[in-house]
């Protein structure tokens, strides 16, 4: 009988392993209804946006793995303010995920919904830690105008090396030609972002976008989270260039 065999140190799987046990670690930091009312922050800083209703909430909590971590209002448009949560272990913020109010639905006050317009361009544009951005979409709608314009908005910093990644939530509701249809529209859309397939209900995605904000948040890698003792030796520059001596006669 053959048995698995366990993963080795830095290999995908592993990596995944550790990038979830890191998302595990979010915790509820503050609630923003103004910017300025957030603090200032020096490390890195990813923010979820995207339209009421595309699945924002069930996506930070499934990536966390926590139930109640991010709400849904009962009312879809009616969240009106950005929530932080720190990532980092043993109570050691390295990162913080921004949870960004959605936008789009119908119900809301057009005062309410201009406003907040103004806040998310605002945030998006100068917030000096953000460091990269997920945005949601519902693969059934594709990119809305409102999601056309958000990309407009951020474009100038995805330039300069925001980073950028379109999630298409609820991708379980898509065979399989239809998904291929999506991906490939959406690709184009997105001008240069990675977009993958997302789906709580299924776990589709989950370990993979999981490493991939992880690798934003660490751009060291793995052997700056890994123990002195545990990373791989380095050669020693003095004797790497000796020549071995020849035995005795």
């Amino acid at each position: 009988m053959t048995t698995a065999s366990p993963a080795l140190p830095g290999s995908p799987s592993e990596l995944e392993k550790i990038a979830m046990g890191w998302m595990h670690t979010a915790r509820f930091l503050t609630t923003a209804p103004e910017l300025h009312h957030l603090p200032a922050l020096d490390v890195p800083e990813i923010a979820f946006v995207g339209r009421s209703n595309a699945g924002k909430s069930t996506c930070i909590n499934t990536l966390t793995q926590q139930h109640r971590l991010a709400f849904a209002s009962k009312t879809p448009g009616r969240t009106q303010s950005i929530n932080l949560f720190s990532l980092g272990k043993q109570g050691i913020t390295d990162a913080v995920l921004a949870d960004l109010p959605g936008y789009g639905y119908a119900a809301v006050p057009k005062a309410a919904k201009y406003r907040w317009q103004q806040v998310m361009a605002n945030y998006l544009q100068t917030r000096r830690n953000l460091t990269g951005i997920v945005l949601l979409c519902d693969p059934r709608l594709g990119l809305t105008e409102l999601d056309e314009i958000l990309l407009d908005v951020v474009r100038p910093r995805v330039v300069e090396g925001l980073k950028f990644l379109v999630l298409l939530t609820k991708s379980d509701k898509l065979n399989k030609t239809e998904a291929n249809k999506v991906l490939s529209i959406v690709r184009l859309q997105a001008g240069g972002g990675d977009v993958k397939l997302f789906s709580a209900l299924k776990r589709k995605g989950v370990d993979e976008v999981a490493r991939h904000l992880w690798d934003w948040a660490h751009p060291e890698g793995l052997e700056g989270q890994m123990p002195a003792q545990n990373q791989p030796a380095k050669p020693n520059p003095q004797t790497q260039d000796e020549e071995p001596e020849a035995p005795e006669a």
